[in-house]
């Protein structure tokens, strides 16, 4: 079992940045695939960015360039770096992790409300 929970989200302005934290327990941080979706009201959750054990990155189109995914195996922990923010990336982000599968395990989420 792996628990997920994030940290970081808040208000901010349009062209603002924020950092979100991923921290991770229960099995070995080097073996998991991170990754980083977001869920709008009244719409379906999203991926946004994703990290592989080699440290391999992927984003969504949406973000590219704006948004940079980290991560540091001392800590145990995954990070959302954020910048140029918009209003339409308001929403409630979601680490998840896992070993062969990316959405094997889920955080609780964090919201993060950009205003313009």
């Amino acid at each position: 079992q792996v628990q997920l929970v994030e940290s970081g989200g808040g208000l901010v302005q349009a062209g603002g940045s924020l950092r979100l934290s991923c921290a991770t327990s229960g099995r070995t941080f080097s073996t998991l695939r991170l990754g980083w979706f977001r869920q709008a009201p009244g719409k379906e959750r999203e991926f946004v960015a994703a990290i592989t054990r080699s440290d391999s990155t992927f984003y969504a189109d949406s973000v590219k360039g704006r948004f940079t995914v980290s991560r540091d195996n001392a800590k145990n922990t995954a990070y959302l770096q954020m910048n140029n923010l918009k209003a339409a990336d308001t929403a409630v982000y979601y680490c998840a992790g896992g070993v062969t599968t990316l959405t094997r395990y889920w955080g609780q989420g964090t919201q993060v409300t950009v205003s313009s």
